[in-house]
């Protein structure tokens, strides 16, 4: 077999990212092309990353250049396994320990809504889109993401199909509900042998009797969170809601919690259990509400929590802890969408649409595996000196091992607040001219 083709290299470390990836690429051109996506993905733009910008095309205009065209096909006609692209993502992640999912992290499931106009884009619907707070016009994704105190990043995601879509609605086989096609991602995060101590979701997916049940048929830990004030049918003397059921609760039954925060304060909140609804500490799943103000309950500091969890594997102050964690998957999605166009894609297959997130995924992965790697070679250089070593013979002007150097805008500590603002700071010379110009 002839050896391959090298490719024009990608800006910076980037390179050494990409090139991780180029045994699950076929050919030539899609080595070329997945290394002007993603770094088209990572440069700053001051419009939305279409293709057009990410080849540093004019839109319309030159929407039909060649750079646009090369990674239009690449996006939806060329032959390449993206589940194979994102299998090779998460085993980058295992395989350093300053990223590798613990036994002590969370799997959040979630879904997230973008506006999109026309109706034939695959999966676009109206449909209630979390990120406006409405029904729109557009696409909902259901998504898995690992986090821990130390670091978050996505996992596993799916588009999901409005039943107005399919022929059957919603007795169509192809037809699946977001909770079902959450327990499908949780599947495959199990097989990437993500580790986590505990499945987290919202009230969207809490409130859904079928996951629960999914989950405990299956002996998943988790940790929900359920609407405290709708009512549920039970005996006239019995809380008919976990509201009901808090305001029941005596003063001195609250413990208290203190949560930690990344940049180091603190907060005390306040924890109790609740028995209601075949829920209670010592039954097989347990009610729990935590909240800032056990007077008020204030809508926003509130959490109403259901857990398979004993009280020997966690404490209140646990699964508040764990369910805090749940707050990386928004924050995830700020940095997706705002800096790296996750819903920025210009194409119209179920096919394309996967491939532009998980290409989205590579983007944001590469900018912790370049940040765990800067630490560890500033951790190096900060080391004391060695103690002269002896001459070995050395030819005149053979030049000695050098620490790599390291780009001197980026502030040394500072730990990945956006994978946007870090990637600029490592990419922000390499503007012109655009990636696929490059091509030799």
């Amino acid at each position: 077999m002839s050896a391959r083709r090298p490719c024009p290299l990608a800006p910076g470390p980037l390179e050494d990212f990409a090139v991780q990836f180029d045994p699950l690429f076929g050919s030539y051109a899609q080595r070329v092309n997945f290394r002007n996506y993603v770094s088209g993905l990572l440069l700053p733009r001051d419009r939305a990353k279409t293709l057009t910008a990410l080849a540093g095309a004019e839109p319309v205009v030159q929407a039909q250049a060649a750079p646009v065209q090369r990674l239009q096909f690449f996006l939806s006609e060329s032959t390449w396994d993206a589940e194979a692209i994102n299998r090779r993502r998460l085993q980058l992640l295992a395989a350093d320990p300053a990223t590798a999912a613990t036994d002590q992290g969370v799997l959040v499931i979630d879904d997230t809504g973008d506006r999109k106009q026309g109706n034939v884009t695959d999966h676009v619907a109206r449909q209630y889109l979390g990120s406006v707070g409405k029904v729109d016009n557009g696409i909902v994704a259901v998504t898995s993401l690992w986090a821990d105190e130390r670091c978050y990043y996505p996992l596993h995601v799916a588009p999901y199909t409005p039943e107005c879509l399919l022929p059957g609605g919603k007795r169509d086989p192809a037809f699946h509900t977001k909770p079902q096609i959450a327990l499908q991602l949780i599947e495959q995060a199990e097989a990437a042998g993500i580790s986590f101590k505990a499945i987290v979701a919202d009230c969207a997916y809490g409130d859904n009797i079928a996951f629960e049940e999914a989950l405990d048929e299956h002996h998943r830990p988790y940790v929900l969170a359920q609407r405290g004030r709708v009512g549920y049918w039970a005996p006239v003397q019995a809380a008919h809601s976990f509201e009901e059921a808090t305001r029941r609760v005596r003063l001195s039954a609250w413990s208290p919690v203190v949560r930690r925060f990344r940049d180091g304060h603190t907060e005390r909140w306040w924890a109790t259990e609740l028995t209601l609804l075949g829920y209670g500490p010592d039954r097989a799943a347990r009610a729990i509400c935590a909240t800032t103000d056990r007077h008020k309950l204030p809508d926003l500091s509130t959490w109403y929590l259901t857990t398979n969890l004993p009280v020997e594997q966690a404490s209140l102050e646990e699964v508040v802890r764990l369910y805090g964690l749940r707050n990386w998957v928004e924050q995830s999605y700020k940095q997706t969408k705002d800096e790296l166009g996750w819903a920025d894609f210009m194409v119209r297959s179920d096919r394309a649409i996967r491939r532009h997130w998980i290409l989205v995924y590579c983007a944001f992965t590469f900018c912790w595996w370049h940040e765990t790697n800067r630490v560890r070679v500033i951790d190096r250089s900060l080391q004391p000196a060695l103690p002269p070593v002896p001459s070995t013979g050395r030819k005149k002007n053979q030049p000695r091992d050098r620490l790599p150097v390291l780009d001197a805008d980026v502030t040394l500590g500072a730990r990945l607040a956006s994978p946007g603002a870090l990637a600029h700071a490592l990419l922000a010379r390499v503007r012109q001219p655009a990636p696929a110009l490059r091509v030799r």
